[in-house]
């Protein structure tokens, strides 16, 4: 079967697997931090990259905004699987807790966000950031807005 040309057409987790495999897609945060789309599944979204010196804050360690982004990327993105065609979504809240300091020496962080509820006006999930050796770095809930 053919994808449609129509991008409306598709739902939250077909539009979601088209734009990030399609090689003509516009740009997106993702590419300024080299994210990687590990998983995407009805609820779910796994995202991982690898951390770099210009990721650095002013104590030399990777800054907190790069697991804010990783956090609202992968729940943002895992409230997404879920919708109708057509519907679209903004994260309301974002909160996020920060575990431990990451080095910027090529570490692999790995984003897991899951949804806890999606009803019809406003959407929850939660989203946890690991390293490479299964470390919890982060850990966030977010609540969304839904346009139906």
């Amino acid at each position: 079967m053919s994808a449609p040309t129509d991008l409306t057409q598709l739902s939250g987790l077909e539009l979601l697997r088209t734009a990030m495999t399609t090689k003509s897609r516009p740009p997106f945060i993702g590419d300024l931090l080299g994210l990687e789309v590990e998983e995407l599944e009805f609820g779910k979204a796994v995202f991982g990259l690898r951390t770099r010196p210009d990721f650095a804050n002013p104590l030399g360690t990777t800054h907190g905004g790069i697991c804010a982004t990783l956090l609202d990327s992968v729940m943002g993105c895992a409230v997404h699987t879920t919708l109708d065609a057509g519907v679209g979504y903004t994260t309301l809240e974002l909160k996020i807790n920060y575990i431990r300091a990451v080095p910027t020496d090529g570490r692999r962080l790995i984003a897991t966000g899951t949804t806890i509820h999606v009803g019809r006006t406003t959407a929850t999930a939660e989203g946890r950031v690991v390293d490479d050796q299964g470390k919890l770095v982060a850990h966030g809930s977010t609540t969304c807005v839904i346009f139906r």
